[in-house]
């Protein structure tokens, strides 16, 4: 009897197989809490959701606020700590699934994944938009060059092999020529995020919108990309079959420009580090070096605990290389 080998697992592009892989009926997120898998600034690192929420919460109010729209929430861990510390702030969710039971918040708002929004997400004014670790796991085209510099897309199988497909062309071209210089060799074309971030910021009449992710520049750009997986708080081989988390950082350079086409909108790009030193001055937020003072251990040791765990959220969220080094862009609009 002559056994037929088995066929050969079909591939797709990488923007294809990474939206299945997060968002189909089976897709990661559909069943994953994030906290699960890997740390944020919000989650798995002890007091920083707290001290992160401090910051979200300044803001608003700097730029008079009384809303915030948390847009790729996970299980609303950060809203959470914002009603604790403002239960005046009308709050909303935006995630993939369904409200967790027992989240205090105003309205919840399911999304269809990835770059896709609520359609009744819109015309918000005087609303703080977060999008927190949320570009990053909106898929986009995975390119490398070729033996002649060509551009062509990355292609991947359901078990992670990889393959060259056709060469970029039309607005993904564009995209690569303008962003990635000649020593990048593979990247992310982040085009989809570009229009993902348009159309948040768009939807905001009166506001700030602000997106936080491990970001680059063109000064900065990864010369072999940066897609990854997580899984059960390890990074992993970047696997398409649903098992792990997909991500990739963001080239921030690319959404300020764009969201400089939006009218009556201003937007910057800082450094996680130095937002929270202009967000949470001292002494509310002290230099993580800073010790707190000794007495207290003997007079309020609960105090003097908690003072040492914001010292250590504060380190781990300004630390360089690590968190500190996030992006915010912030874009105000009106």
């Amino acid at each position: 009897m002559v056994v037929e080998p088995a066929p050969r697992a079909r591939r797709v592009p990488w923007v294809v197989a990474w939206q299945e892989a997060l968002y189909g009926e089976r897709g990661f997120y559909r069943g994953a809490a994030p906290g699960e898998h890997f740390a944020t600034s919000v989650q798995g690192v002890p007091g920083a959701g707290e001290v992160l929420a401090e910051a979200v919460l300044a803001l608003a109010r700097r730029h008079g606020c009384p809303a915030v729209v948390d847009v790729g929430t996970g299980r609303g861990e950060l809203l959470g700590h914002l009603r604790r510390l403002e239960p005046a702030l009308r709050l909303t969710g935006v995630d993939v699934v369904a409200r967790p039971d027992g989240l205090e918040v105003d309205d919840w708002l399911v999304s269809p994944g990835g770059a896709a929004l609520p359609p009744t997400l819109t015309g918000l004014r005087d609303t703080l938009v977060l999008a927190h670790e949320w570009l990053d796991v909106v898929p986009c085209p995975v390119a490398e060059r070729d033996a002649g510099g060509v551009w062509r897309a990355v292609t991947v199988a359901p078990d992670g092999t990889e393959g060259r497909g056709a060469p970029l062309a039309g607005p993904d071209l564009a995209w690569a020529d303008r962003w990635l210089g000649p020593e990048v060799l593979r990247a992310e074309v982040g085009r989809p995020r570009d229009l993902a971030w348009a159309e948040l910021v768009r939807r905001v009449d009166r506001g700030v919108v602000v997106a936080v992710d491990y970001g680059h520049t063109r000064a900065d750009r990864p010369h072999h990309g940066t897609l990854t997986g997580f899984r059960s708080g390890r990074e992993v081989e970047p696997v398409p079959d649903g098992s792990c988390d997909l991500t990739a950082h963001v080239a921030v350079d690319s959404l300020q420009d764009v969201t400089v086409d939006h009218r009556l909108t201003r937007c910057h790009v800082s450094r996680q580090s130095e937002v929270l030193r202009d967000l949470l001055p001292a002494p509310t937020a002290p230099a993580p070096t800073d010790q707190p003072p000794r007495e207290l251990a003997r007079t309020d040791p609960p105090a003097y605990l908690a003072a040492l765990a914001r010292r250590g959220a504060l380190a781990a969220l300004t630390a360089p290389g690590g968190l500190g080094s996030f992006r915010w862009v912030v874009a105000v609009r009106g």
